[in-house]
């Protein structure tokens, strides 16, 4: 096993992201409170919070919290789902359980920087970039030609971090087909499903179209409570479910109990809380259009298919990376430079970065963004 690189967006993050003045990268949406999240609360789940006892809780999950996280499926039911301590355990505990010495994986790229070097610690991995030239446009052929017969799983994410490409559903369905065809498992990590600007873009999720599938999802992303640290993988494979099990007996054990009743709140109330994040990004994407319009000469931006983070380039001949830093030095302004998304595996583009469109009130942001630009008579 190879030892695991410095994990550059956490490293990034550990300096800025709580002494920033603006967060204007943030991968999460809008987060709630927790009497706002209370609110929303059924019955049994009130109950279940206010009689909760603060003991161990079970490693597979919260009974109720499978079952409602099943009902999100059409072909998953409780015994499919497995929960972790956000989408980070789900995704190393998966790769760990998946992958050894002589296997070999695919990994669509640019993606969250675990998606590419878990894998690579413990097998030789192949990357099939999403081609920038072609709206992020995945090549299936190139998917293809890559898997070889040791091939174990094809790792892919959709709406993509950091890009918010959603591909279109019948290439996803032929993606899972030519998987089950291959003897390969399909790795999706969906943690932005629900967040799509037309929702007839929507995915089918994974586990649904093969019953060999992972899907990856989490709390965090689309429902904006990352502080809950709640994720989970479905899989109809319950004997690898099973051996998730037992690999998460030597990491968290189980998750926190207090998490797991809240989870189940906003697992049910998903759709309310889906829609009000939503409706947040709509407000949000006319101000970010606005703002790099007005600064078109140094900029290139394309609104996301999902999600809530946008990928755009920067045109400088500074470079993206001292844009960036720059930027947060003078204005406290804080993005995510192509740095952070670079691949061992393929080529990517140097000259973008990530910004969030998910939180409220984003205007004081562009002001100090905008602010900067004007100062350095930047158009």
């Amino acid at each position: 096993m190879t030892r695991l690189p410095d994990f550059r967006l956490e490293l990034h993050f550990s300096r800025w992201e709580f002494s920033a003045r603006h967060h204007l990268t943030a991968s999460d949406a809008q987060t709630m409170t927790m009497t706002e999240l209370l609110a929303l609360a059924d019955d049994e789940d009130r109950h279940a919070w206010e009689t909760l006892s603060l003991g161990y809780t079970h490693t597979y999950g919260d009974p109720v919290l499978r079952r409602a996280i099943a009902g999100t499926y059409d072909q998953v039911d409780e015994d499919d789902v497995i929960c972790f301590a956000g989408a980070e355990e789900g995704l190393y505990l998966a790769m760990q359980v998946l992958l050894e010495p002589g296997d070999h994986a695919v990994v669509v790229t640019p993606a969250y920087q675990a998606a590419e070097t878990v894998p690579a610690s413990l097998c030789e991995v192949t990357g099939v970039a999403l081609d920038p030239a072609r709206d992020w446009a995945l090549d299936l052929d190139e998917v293809r030609a890559a898997i070889r017969p040791n091939t174990r799983l094809v790792a892919v994410n959709f709406p993509n971090n950091p890009t918010g490409k959603v591909i279109d559903a019948a290439d996803f369905a032929r993606l899972a087909e030519l998987c089950d065809e291959r003897g390969v498992r399909l790795f999706s990590d969906e943690v932005y499903r629900g967040l799509e600007r037309d929702p007839a873009r929507m995915l089918p999720q994974a586990a649904d179209l093969s019953p060999d599938a992972l899907s990856l999802n989490v709390i965090s992303k689309s429902l904006g409570l990352p502080g809950l640290r709640v994720g989970w993988i479905a899989c109809r494979d319950r004997e690898l479910r099973s051996r998730l099990e037992r690999a998460k007996h030597y990491t968290t054990i189980c998750n926190a109990a207090p998490s797991e009743v809240l989870a189940r709140v906003a697992v049910k109330a998903r759709d309310r809380i889906l829609g009000r994040n939503r409706a947040i990004i709509a407000a949000n994407l006319p101000k970010f259009e606005a703002f790099f319009a007005a600064h078109a000469g140094l900029f290139e931006w394309r609104a996301p298919d999902g999600g809530c983070v946008a990928y755009p380039r920067y045109l400088g001949a500074d470079g993206v990376e001292a844009f960036c830093a720059d930027l947060v030095e003078k204005a406290g302004v804080l993005l995510l430079p192509a740095s952070v998304y670079r691949s061992e595996l393929t080529p990517l583009p140097d000259d973008r970065f990530r910004i969030g469109i998910g939180r409220s009130d984003p205007e004081p942001a562009l002001d100090a963004f905008a602010a900067y630009l004007e100062g350095r008579n930047i158009p």
